[in-house]
């Protein structure tokens, strides 16, 4: 008669969207910070000044770098909540629907951790390879 899962709710786009969110807003955290620190440590300053006078906006990107990793911070932990909180929500019963609901559910976890790789790789350049640079 209905379409709705066991429970009677609905399944939220939040969670499918949640893991793209987080991606895009971990990829800021590489353009701020590592696409730089690598231009420079493979020696191409010039590429990342054509870069800079190309897109202006990285300078400001650059500038408010604790501000991008606190929105990319809070959109991360927003999407690990939802994944979380999802783990184990009802599939349908039709096999079709149901693989297609894992696959989704599997490809979901593995945007979310490679959305934590790039904030990591991110945070590494933006904080902690200054750090060891005043060496």
């Amino acid at each position: 008669m209905s379409d709705l899962p066991k429970g009677g709710e609905r399944p939220g786009t939040w969670p499918a969207l949640s893991p793209w969110l987080a991606l895009f807003a971990s990829s800021g955290t590489l353009i701020c910070c590592a696409l730089p620190a690598l231009l420079v440590a493979v020696g191409a300053g010039a590429a990342l000044s054509s870069l800079v006078s190309a897109v202006p906006g990285i300078v400001w990107v650059s500038e408010y770098k604790a501000e991008v990793f606190a929105f990319a911070g809070l959109m991360l932990v927003a999407s690990g909540v939802a994944q979380w909180r999802n783990r184990f929500a009802p599939c349908p019963v039709d096999p079709a629907l149901r693989d297609a609901c894992l696959r989704t559910r599997k490809a979901s976890a593995r945007i979310y951790l490679a959305s934590l790789a790039v904030y990591a790789v991110g945070g590494w350049f933006a904080f902690v390879q200054p750090f060891f640079q005043a060496f």
